[in-house]
């Protein structure tokens, strides 16, 4: 087979790092203070992260997702403005959210190589990777996996169809993205009983009005089909139920689906450009292990919040030693203004700055090393302010601590609680 040749092509070797333990976070504090978690949410670039977790996990992942830049020669902006008006974008008050611009395609290609192969050597030998691209550098990424994975492995390649306006008036509207999905082997998960929907109604007429439909041959129209390779799912618009406000935010229907295919509950999924963390939030709904990485303290934020509201099992926040200083602020941006206050098994967050905290937590029992979030306070995400209050699953023990994270998606350092 044809392979993909550029003159900086190199074989990168991996360079593990060191990942510290931030937080262990209990969502409404399920399991605490007894489970230890598995699942893992980690600030770092992933090339490092997925080094580092080569020593662990190397041929134990059983699903990869991976959702990358798309060489689009684009910035896209993260959308952090409090009750604006969502038809109104030009009024949104926005930060940085991720470029997706690159000097030349080598560049991008001498990012997306290293990274596919230690996809590769960590995906179990029943693993099936899913790469998400576009237009822009599909058809490179086939020739990479062909060579990384063998083409044979080729499972499918999908196509995500959507609508939306669009400014294109010199072509054909550019409205898919492309899937492929690559096997470590000829042996793998795939539960076809799990995504079959209902055939269409007009399909079910032709069969039962006429036995000579489908050549004589007759499908179970009760227990449904097993989808196309091209498959209809909304985007996420600004007015969606489940938009975070992460740019380019894929529906939790499109990963469900990958995952009840290509996964079975207990598996290990991992997504190591997690952004705004739709494959780990559908993963741990679905009663899966998760590993999800972002080099952006944004997507972390916002990921983290989103396992939280969605009560996802315990996991552990980690940050790789070179992205420290991304996640936790200068001295100056500590909230002293704010207020932790605990009776009984009560806790209350006040004073002035409230409404620009996105989320607190609170450890009830600080043991003085490794903070335990075990209640959380987040804020909605269509509209209203961050709870005040909090419900604590235990009685308060030792030191009480409590930390916050404002509009800027950081990590404050802790406060301690008074009023006990």
């Amino acid at each position: 087979m044809p392979s993909l040749e550029w003159k900086s092509k190199a074989e990168a070797i991996p360079t593990p790092g060191v990942l510290r333990v931030d937080s262990l976070v209990y969502p409404h504090g399920a399991g605490y203070p007894d489970v230890q978690p598995e699942n893992q949410l980690i600030l770092g670039e992933n090339f490092t992260v997925m080094s580092t977790l080569l020593a662990q996990y190397a041929g134990k992942v059983d699903l990869i997702y991976a959702d990358p830049p798309f060489y689009s020669q684009k910035h896209y902006p993260a959308r952090i403005g409090r009750g604006e008006d969502s038809r109104r974008p030009q009024e949104w008050k926005l930060a940085e959210g991720y470029p997706d611009a690159w000097p030349t395609p080598e560049a991008y290609l001498d990012m997306l190589y290293p990274r596919l192969k230690l996809m590769h050597q960590l995906l179990a030998p029943a693993g099936t990777l899913y790469l998400h691209l576009d237009w822009h550098a599909s058809a490179y990424a086939r020739l990479l996996l062909d060579e990384i994975f063998g083409a044979e492995r080729l499972l499918n390649e999908i196509v995500w169809v959507y609508h939306g306006p669009s400014p294109i008036r010199s072509a054909f509207n550019r409205k898919h993205d492309t899937i492929l999905a690559y096997t470590k082997s000829g042996q793998y998960t795939f539960n076809a009983g799990a995504v079959r929907q209902p055939y269409n109604a007009v399909t079910v007429k032709t069969f039962n009005s006429s036995p000579r439909a489908g050549f004589g041959k007759v499908p179970d129209l009760v227990r449904g089909k097993v989808p196309e390779d091209w498959w209809y799912f909304p985007v996420v618009a600004r007015m969606h139920n489940e938009r975070s406000g992460y740019p380019t935010q894929k529906p939790e229907a499109l990963l469900e689906r990958i995952i009840l295919a290509s996964s079975n509950p207990g598996d290990l999924v991992a997504d190591f450009f997690c952004g705004s963390g739709t494959a780990l939030a559908a993963a741990a709904r679905l009663g899966r292990r998760f590993i999800g990485s972002d080099i952006a303290a944004r997507a972390i934020h916002t990921t983290r919040s989103r396992l939280v509201r969605g009560k996802a099992a315990p996991f552990a926040l980690l940050v790789e030693q070179a992205q420290a200083s991304n996640w936790q602020p200068e001295a100056e941006s500590q909230p002293a203004d704010l207020h932790l206050s605990v009776k009984g098994q009560i806790a209350r967050l006040a004073g002035q700055g409230l409404d620009e905290v996105d989320y607190w937590e609170v450890d009830p029992s600080w043991d003085g090393t490794v903070f335990r979030s075990a209640a959380q306070a987040v804020r909605p995400l269509r509209k209203g302010g961050v709870p005040e209050e909090v419900i604590l699953p235990v009685m308060p023990a030792r030191a009480v601590v409590g930390r916050i994270g404002r509009n800027l998606h950081i990590q404050p350092v802790a406060e301690a609680a008074d009023g006990l």
